[in-house]
């Protein structure tokens, strides 16, 4: 019998999400920084570089300063000492430089990570040696990428599956744990979705299977998996280009406001001689120089975020590889962010999984050693976790069954009929849901007493799964299958909701047993007695909403639901059509992994906006700081109310603050900005209190220290 009538699921632990992680590939910090700072520096590459506007700026203006080191009068005569305006514009540039490397080193160590992880993928593909199997029926030895899809090739015990592919015969033990980290191996047989799909790169342990290839070589699952945590294709999320435009405009205007600084500064300081009469010492009237004009530039536009954009966004990827959930893109990990609905299956997810028989209630004035031997019979072929614990208590009760020589045939679970049973010797056990079992007695021309209806509403009540038994027209009594919700997800849930997330559970159960686990859970909504259809069913109602939905699922049936949710996260031991179909795969086929999922994403969508907050504030200040300084040059002494010493030593001291916050904030955008359960207003709140105050203070402070500290006057 099927566990739940709206997936077939294959929970082979019980760990919750933070042991998964666990399995990721350990990353060792000295060659994770070497191979950083050396990539920092291939990143200079121009073609690379004009990807980020803001940076690219910054780079173009570190070759400006390059030249007007060497010559000073480059770009019109500049009366000052040459060697001292040639030291002065050489620190500049050096400056410049390490911001741009700085910024590069951040998106460096963020793609690290996911590179050691491709790297681990990769060593589990190798070019092997497959057993292709000819339309005579003979084999023949060839290469694994030469295999293509459609073809059949036989695996025996110690061989690597070359591709990946459906098991058609056979039944094998297979060690998975390159990929998913699960040391226990997983059976794998032919006629289900879950259990016949075969992962390339996995070794089969014990008997032989026969196999059809579903991929051609460099499609398969590892293949895009390394493609994906490598970042070779990723593409950046509509956040951030939306952002990456906002900065772009942001150095713009200061472009315009650095471009007019010197013709303002000339007027006010002619002003000053008309009226009052005086000769003010002006610096731009005789030629500003151009490195501290843009070095002024550069201090004004969002470098920081600028040059931490790219790291919070791998940097969030990465923390989901680290979960062992592999996504395809930064838009869906994004897209977990903004979340507000999670469609969630009951068994596996909600609850541990596997229902256990836990009492027999006789009805019809049977005994319970009649029941006993009744659903004994009827389970003797069920090799379902709940048909095999029905036949275990009744062997504590006592009972047997006896089939040797005798006619016996099992009859399969199946949505249709929604029982099963065996046919034995010309009599009839079944065991399925309650109406089910109740329509086939009275098929037989039997009677269902009112006992066994209250037998429903007792296990019911209790939270329970029953099911009903019979043999033939006699109708013996109900079975209580036990669900056991899985501790902590009451208070995942409660956080969820102060966070404006709504849930919303699936169960193939009545209605009476999932109001009594959904009150236990603490989910938001329920669905009972649900089909396949329920789940892109409320999906598109709660898109029709405007709502962003998430979403879990392991089966072919579940492929339709997974494309249509914003969040479709795939379970690794489930079907092709699944993974395919999902915009996340989780390698621990943990469902309750989604509700992990969300958090990221929104600790990803807060780091990107503290960040953000920081550096615009950051800006803010800092032209608060320095143009003040520059008019004060200008004649207009009371504007200097930081007391800084000269305009060139303002724009140096911003310059060097800014160089070094970037790798001051690297931590912070790696590891992200602690998460809080709280509701959008209070984080934003909590965000502009931190991190705008914060970004507003922390320049003033730096950029005094900074300029007393500089031998420039």
């Amino acid at each position: 019998m099927q566990s739940d009538s709206t997936s077939t699921r294959s929970i082979r632990r019980p760990h919750g999400p933070r042991d998964s992680r666990k399995h990721t590939p350990k990353v060792k910090l000295s060659g994770l920084y070497q191979r950083a700072i050396k990539e920092a520096f291939v990143k200079l590459d121009p073609r690379i570089a004009v990807r980020n506007p803001v940076m690219f700026v910054v780079w173009a203006s570190t070759i400006v300063t390059l030249l007007v080191t060497f010559d000073p009068n480059l770009f019109g005569t500049v009366r000052a000492d040459m060697n001292q305006q040639r030291l002065l514009n050489g620190i500049i540039t050096f400056i410049l430089f390490f911001t741009v490397v700085f910024a590069n080193f951040a998106e460096a160590v963020a793609e690290g990570r996911g590179k050691a992880q491709a790297d681990s993928l990769r060593s589990t593909r190798s070019d092997t040696t497959a057993q292709k199997v000819l339309p005579d029926g003979k084999t023949e030895s060839v290469s694994s990428t030469a295999l293509r899809r459609g073809d059949i090739v036989r695996v025996v015990a110690g061989d690597m599956i070359p591709a990946d592919g459906e098991v058609i015969e056979g039944i094998a033990s297979v060690d998975e744990s390159a990929i998913t980290g699960e040391s226990a191996p997983v059976l794998k047989q032919p006629g289900t979705d879950i259990m016949s799909s075969v992962t390339g790169g996995t070794r089969i342990i014990s008997d032989q299977l026969l196999l059809r290839i579903t991929q051609d070589p460099g499609q398969g699952f590892i293949d895009r998996m390394i493609a994906l945590v490598e970042g070779a294709s990723r593409k950046k999320t509509p956040n951030e280009i939306a952002l990456t435009v906002l900065l772009a405009v942001l150095t713009q205007v200061f472009l315009i406001v650095v471009a007019t600084v010197p013709p303002i500064a000339n007027y006010v300081a002619n002003f000053l001689e008309i009226t009052v009469g005086t000769t003010t010492a002006n610096t731009f009237r005789s030629g500003a120089s151009v490195a501290i004009l843009i070095s002024l530039l550069v201090a004004l536009i969002p470098t920081t975020i600028g040059g931490l954009l790219s790291a919070i966004g791998i940097a969030g990827m990465d923390r989901v590889a680290q979960f062992n959930v592999i996504a395809t893109s930064g838009r869906a990990v994004e897209a977990c962010g903004d979340v507000n609905t999670l469609v969630l299956d009951k068994t596996g997810t909600i609850t541990l999984g596997n229902r256990l028989a836990s009492e027999f209630i006789p009805v019809n004035g049977h005994s319970l050693q009649e029941i006993a031997n009744i659903c004994l019979a009827a389970s003797v072929f069920d090799e379902t976790p709940e048909g095999r614990s029905i036949v275990k208590l009744a062997q504590e009760l006592g009972a047997t069954v006896d089939i040797d020589g005798k006619v016996a045939e099992g009859i399969e679970f199946s949505a249709r009929t929604r029982m099963s049973g065996t046919d034995l010797d010309g009599r009839e056990y079944r065991k399925g849901a309650v109406d089910a079992i109740k329509g086939f007695v009275r098929s037989r021309g039997g009677y269902v007493p009112e006992a066994l209806d209250e037998a429903y509403e007792r296990i019911s009540h209790m939270g329970g799964t029953p099911l009903a038994v019979c043999q033939g027209s006699d109708m013996y009594g109900a079975i209580y299958l036990k669900d056991i919700v899985k501790p902590g997800l009451r208070e995942r849930f409660d956080q969820l909701r102060r966070m404006g997330v709504k849930t919303i559970m699936l169960t193939g159960d009545n209605r009476i047993t999932a109001s009594v686990i959904a009150k236990e859970a603490g989910v938001d909504e329920f669905i009972a007695e649900a089909t396949p259809e329920d789940k892109i069913d409320v999906i598109r109602q709660e898109q029709s909403e405007g709502k962003l939905v998430a979403m879990t699922g392991d089966g072919t049936n579940d492929a339709p639901a997974l494309a249509q949710a914003n969040v479709g996260l795939a379970m690794n031991s489930g079907t092709q059509a699944a993974k395919e179909a999902a915009n996340m795969v989780d390698l621990d086929s943990d469902p309750t992994k989604l509700i992990d999922l969300v958090t990221i994403g929104k600790q990803l969508l807060i780091t990107r906006g503290a960040l953000t907050t920081f550096s615009i504030a950051n800006d803010i200040a800092k032209y608060f700081a320095i143009i003040p300084t520059i008019f004060a040059t200008a004649g207009i002494g009371a504007l200097n109310i930081m007391g800084l010493k000269s305009a060139e030593s303002a724009i140096v001291a911003a310059l060097i603050y800014n160089a070094l916050i970037i790798p001051a904030l690297i931590p912070l955008a790696l590891k992200g900005v602690q998460f809080r359960p709280l509701a959008a207003d209070r984080l934003l709140q909590r965000n502009m209190s931190i991190y705008g105050l914060g970004g507003i203070i922390a320049p003033f402070i730096a950029i005094k220290a900074i300029d007393l500290i500089l031998p420039l006057s």
